[in-house]
């Protein structure tokens, strides 16, 4: 049986829609489980970071506060005074210090206990440790000379060797702490204080539980997560695993983590595919590792994507069908209306026209076969040479546009004039202009290198010395370490320009404008100074603060705090008669 051009049409249909919807279903069910994994997964992550940056912004209060410590005068006279043989004087100087440590930490939430040892008392809060400097806790603090040390979770026991309690309920079996020499001292006047040379410098330990690191994961990582966090040497600083705390975890796979830092992993771990999400602190240099089975993760939500997936395929097929059974209809249908009217044609009946009743391309095709019927018979030509001139209107009329570099060609015209006139001056200037106008219209409005600063305002001096008769000179004192860092586009301008047009309008020769940069302490220095008529210190406050003057000076100070921050900035100061300096902080 012969099959007509619709059915086989339609069989067509049939089958390049199910292999699609076959393969798209497939490639749809997958796509969405990586989707949601992987979203899973950064969402993870996050969490891990996030939790580091929580404890982190809390131990950094306990590592300045810490730092505080080491210039506190009262902790130094007690010190520096106290006669360890005097137990009246040990028990005053304890009541002073445990004073001063509650200033400090008492407000710390996460803080346990908080104490100053020496090898002839403890100071601060009492615990059951014995001699505390026989601890390997004691012994890293005073190897570290005076660093902050991050002691991982310890068994209270064992670590002060205190047998007796193993069998006790104990609240702080477990803590961890952050240790250091303190080194008293303080500025007297001009002269710095320090404990004389035969005073035992007393060591810092604040501890905190274990509970402190179990309650923040335990509250944010997903069900069905386990959670680890690790020395630099793989000792269990905290885990979901209580029974392993303390101990060195040697699977290779951990390893690889330590190397890396920070990030996430796919790895098998006990035959479970698992999403391994790793930060490290920067504070403690610990490793927070949260390791969460890729099936908890998806397993709630696979069967609704298969689900999902399945539905919508089915109604896609239905859909696709009923369309493609009217489609061919579509396609068909003109075909037939087509080829009566081409018989026609064929016979030479040149004014058969076809009835068009859509505009889509069958449509299209049956009003293009009319205005051919049309165009045979009316030999109509003129509308091509029409559409022909209008064509080369509009080409000329694009070739009238101003090309994005007819400015630069024109002041290069320009300055070839004035080399041929032996205008060498007029020349420069135009030469300087071309060089101003392309770095300030290029399109990238980020940082530039300062050697392209620098050559943008010899460019403009000379043109303002030009202009106003050699009324001032230039110098340059700049550091050549600046020129490895970049900043942010036209940073002197406005400077520079006040100095030109409001320093000197005053003065008809003799001006001077320094431009200094060096580096200090991690911060970039540049200075704008002139010897111009100066300003009050009303001026200065005006051109800084007031909303309607110097729109410049205040665009670059805020250019300056939103690219680095608050600290950096302009600073204004000047003199009625005396000149104007102007200081620009940056960082490296």
């Amino acid at each position: 049986m012969k099959m007509t051009f619709r059915s086989r049409l339609l069989a067509s249909f049939i089958f390049l829609i199910a292999v699609p919807l076959i393969v798209l279903g497939t490639l749809f069910y997958r796509t969405s489980l990586h989707v949601v994994t992987e979203q899973a997964q950064k969402n993870v992550y996050e969490i891990v970071k996030k939790n580091n940056e929580i404890m982190d912004t809390k131990l950094r209060i306990i590592d300045q506060n810490s730092m505080a410590l080491l210039v506190d005068k009262d902790l130094f006279r007690i010190f520096n005074n106290l006669n360890p043989a005097n137990k009246a004087d040990l028990l005053a100087a304890d009541r002073l210090v445990s004073d001063a440590l509650r200033r400090y930490f008492s407000q710390i939430d996460e803080v346990y206990a908080y104490q100053l040892w020496t090898s002839y008392f403890t100071f601060g809060q009492t615990l059951p440790q014995g001699d505390p400097t026989n601890s390997e806790i004691y012994r890293a603090a005073r190897q570290a000379g005076g660093k902050m040390v991050w002691y991982p979770t310890y068994d209270f026991v064992d670590m002060f060797d205190q047998p007796y309690l193993t069998n006790g309920t104990l609240n702080f079996r477990y803590l961890f702490s952050a240790t250091r020499i303190l080194d008293f001292s303080y500025l007297s006047d001009t002269t710095l204080e320090k404990l004389d040379t035969g005073v035992e410098r007393p060591v810092l330990t604040i501890s905190f539980k274990l509970d402190t690191l179990k309650s923040l994961y335990e509250k944010s990582i997903p069900d069905g997560s386990r959670y680890l966090v690790l020395d630099p040497d793989n000792r269990i600083v905290a885990s979901s695993e209580s029974g392993r705390i303390t101990q060195v975890y040697k699977d290779n796979w951990v390893e690889q983590l330590q190397q890396a830092g920070s990030g996430t992993r796919r790895i098998t771990l006990d035959g479970v595919n698992t999403i391994v999400c790793f930060d490290r602190s920067q504070v403690t240099g610990w490793m927070s590792i949260v390791m969460t089975p890729e099936a908890t993760l998806v397993g709630s939500l696979v069967p609704i994507i298969r689900a999902s997936t399945t539905l919508l395929a089915v109604i896609m097929g239905i859909v696709a069908l009923i369309f493609a059974y009217f489609i061919s209809g579509k396609i068909t249908n003109p075909i037939k209306k087509l080829l009566g009217a081409m018989r026609s044609v064929g016979e030479g009946d040149f004014q058969t026209r076809v009835v068009v009743s859509t505009n889509d391309e069958f449509g299209i095709l049956l009003q293009r076969f009319n205005l051919m019927n049309d165009r045979i018979r009316l030999l109509v030509s003129e509308n091509y040479e029409i559409k022909l001139k209008e064509q080369e209107a509009e080409i000329q009329a694009l070739n009238m546009q101003m090309n994005p570099h007819f400015l630069y060609n024109t002041l290069n015209v320009m300055n070839w004039t004035a080399i041929e006139n032996d205008q060498k001056e007029l020349s420069k200037m135009l030469v300087c202009l071309s060089n101003m106008l392309h770095y300030t219209s290029r399109k990238e409005w980020g940082v530039v290198h300062l050697s392209e600063e620098i050559e943008w305002m010899k460019n403009y001096f000379y043109i303002m010395s030009v202009r106003f008769e050699e009324k001032f000179t230039v110098s340059y004192e700049i550091d050549s370490m600046l020129y490895n860092y970049k900043m942010p586009r036209l940073l002197f301008q406005p400077f520079v320009e006040n100095a030109i047009l409001h320093g000197f309008d005053q003065t008809e020769s003799g001006g001077l404008i320094r431009i200094r940069g060096w580096v200090d302490d991690g911060t970039r220095h540049f200075e704008v100074e002139d010897n111009g008529r100066g300003m009050s210190s009303d001026a200065v406050h005006a051109i800084l603060y007031r909303e309607s003057s110097s729109i410049g000076i205040k665009n670059t100070i805020a250019r300056i705090r939103m690219t680095y921050g608050e600290e950096y900035g302009v600073a204004i100061s000047s003199k009625p008669g005396f000149g104007t300096k102007v200081t620009i902080t940056l960082p490296l």
